[in-house]
């Protein structure tokens, strides 16, 4: 039974109970509440069962042999797991460490491309000048001049 279904009243004086010299309205309250009528049954039996241990101390089993260093070296074992577990966070670090850099590389991207698209041609000048520089009156061999404006067009950004 858990501590929370317990009323307080047999909280605070079980240890009397077990002692026997708790007050009526402890044992009042155990005729009327079954759940704790219960839990109080349980640490009874429990309670009797460790006075019995006790009065049979001659008759308690050693351990085997060996019982005593097998449970130090779990012990140190344990400890120096938990004291690695400090230098090896687990897959779930890792997967939020990869998680953090797509987001990150996300957003520097991003930063890129909208630097990219606001920044002026490098010579200074907008695309709409730069179409508009182009000279008629200049002899231009026709394949050159027509590879010239695709690539002018398709470098032109509003």
């Amino acid at each position: 039974m858990s501590q929370g279904e317990v009323h307080d009243i047999v909280v605070e004086h079980l240890e009397a109970h077990l002692g026997g010299q708790a007050p009526v309205a402890f044992h009042d309250h155990l005729r009327t509440c079954q759940s704790c009528a219960s839990a109080v049954a349980e640490m009874d039996e429990i309670s009797d069962y460790l006075r019995e241990f006790r009065s049979n101390e001659g008759s308690v089993p050693e351990p085997s042999l060996g019982f005593y260093s097998r449970v130090a070296n779990r012990i140190v074992d344990n400890q120096r797991k938990e004291a690695w577990g400090l230098f090896s966070p687990g897959a779930a670090f890792f997967r939020r460490i990869a998680f953090a850099s797509l987001l990150t590389l996300a957003a520097v991207g991003g930063l890129l491309i909208d630097r990219e698209s606001t920044q002026p041609p490098a010579d200074g000048q907008d695309a709409a000048a730069i179409l508009a520089s182009h000279e008629t009156q200049v002899q231009h061999p026709e394949s050159s001049d027509r590879n010239q404006l695709l690539v002018t067009l398709a470098n032109y950004q509003e």
